[in-house]
């Protein structure tokens, strides 16, 4: 036969090595063949078997049928089979339809969107309070706001008053706004999860929308929560009346996001913290009271905060005895925090250069004249630039 030379048999049973004379040996190689062919009949119905379409409960029917919106658009009427548990069929669940007869197969289990659960910091950022420096009093009222309405609750219902929904941080950048969202999340034992405003921003109607609903939605399964929205003046703009149909959907997601923050559905233990350094064309409706209890400014670091935030850097760092902090603080006046990190990193670089373990003030004074030099322009050498910085300087004496 043709199936001979697709199938190559033993050509005698001592090959086989089995006893086909015995009927139980030819019962349980039977049963064998026979599991093996339902299962590959199985796999081959699965294989064969047409999708099944996502849809979503609306309504179930006094007569036994149901209303669902299907995830292609239309809202259908439909049957449900016997097998299905009515017990959870409530409005909202996902179910599953058979494509040929659009009859409810099964309850599809709750999952999160994979495009907002990304947004749940795991792994905890290693930045704490002693890493912000100058900030003492930002450090405390953040703390006011978001810690303590999450840890200590019962202390607002005391008073009669409700807590704080969230706070905005706005200022300069590299001024430490990020940093101490990093360090609120480090402290606290809330879930945490970080927002870029423009990944809000999407392509397609309602979609940004629909993001900003599951996230919150997120946030309070997870709850005790904290919810960071960086930068959020790329969709909490001013709103104007003409606009691209972009704009527009920019419009969309901002007005979820307020009916989030201070719609029918209660926060209870999610707090927000939003930053920004265009305060000025961030729309007022954010900006009312009862959206944002809390708007923070993060200034430029003085004298103090320059020098704690020297020291900072510095810890871990060789220096050598003619490094004078507070010297440095003063003539590097006007840098931001991430500008006197970068000129520390740049002081370790140009003492490694030269072949030393130990880094000097002359590193330090060719650091700030680097990273600076925009600023401090016109001046010749490090030491005129400390000299004339010096010489200048309006700042009263900070001693230790």
């Amino acid at each position: 036969m043709e199936y001979e030379n697709i199938i190559d048999k033993p050509k005698d049973d001592a090959e086989l090595n089995i006893d086909l004379s015995d009927p139980s040996t030819l019962r349980e190689l039977l049963l064998k063949y026979r599991e093996e062919i339902e299962y590959y009949k199985s796999q081959l119905e699965k294989l064969t078997a047409p999708p099944l379409v996502e849809a979503t409960l609306i309504d179930v029917l006094p007569d036994g049928r149901a209303i669902v919106r299907s995830s292609s658009g239309p809202i259908l009427i439909v049957n449900i089979l016997e097998s299905v548990d009515r017990s959870k069929l409530r409005p909202g669940a996902s179910v599953a339809l058979n494509q040929r007869g659009s009859a409810i197969v099964e309850v599809l289990p709750k999952v999160e969107d994979p495009s907002v659960r990304v947004f749940e910091i795991i792994e905890r950022p290693n930045v704490t309070y002693a890493d912000v420096g100058g900030l003492e009093e930002q450090v405390a009222e953040l703390r006011e706001v978001v810690e303590l309405p999450l840890k200590n609750p019962l202390i607002f219902k005391a008073m009669g008053i409700e807590p704080p929904k969230g706070v905005l941080l706005y200022g300069p950048p590299g001024c430490g706004k990020t940093l101490l969202a990093k360090a609120v999340a480090h402290e606290s034992n809330a879930t945490f999860i970080r927002i870029i405003a423009s990944e809000l921003a999407q392509k397609f109607i309602g979609e940004g929308a629909r993001l900003v609903k599951e996230i919150f939605a997120l946030a309070r399964r997870k709850a005790p929560a904290i919810i960071l929205i960086d930068e959020i003046d790329a969709i909490a703009a001013r709103r104007l009346d003409v606009g691209t149909s972009g704009e527009r959907e920019i419009h969309r997601t901002l007005t979820q996001l307020l009916a989030e923050i201070d719609g029918f559905d209660p926060l209870d233990n999610v707090k927000i913290i939003a930053t920004t350094n265009r305060i000025d064309i961030l729309d007022p409706a954010i900006l009312r009271p009862g959206r944002f209890d809390k708007i923070i400014e993060i200034p430029l670091p003085d004298l103090k905060g320059r020098y704690e935030i020297f020291k900072i850097h510095t810890r871990k760092m060789p220096l050598a005895i003619d490094v004078d902090l507070v010297e440095l603080a003063k003539i590097s006046e006007g840098a931001t925090g991430a500008e006197i990190k970068a000129i520390c990193t740049e002081a370790a670089l140009h003492a490694i250069r030269e072949g030393r373990v130990v880094v000097e003030k002359k590193d330090f004074l060719y650091a700030i004249d680097k990273i600076l030099k925009k600023r401090f322009r016109p001046y010749a050498t490090s030491s005129q630039l400390t000299a004339q910085s010096l010489r200048n300087s309006d700042i009263t004496e900070y001693h230790l």
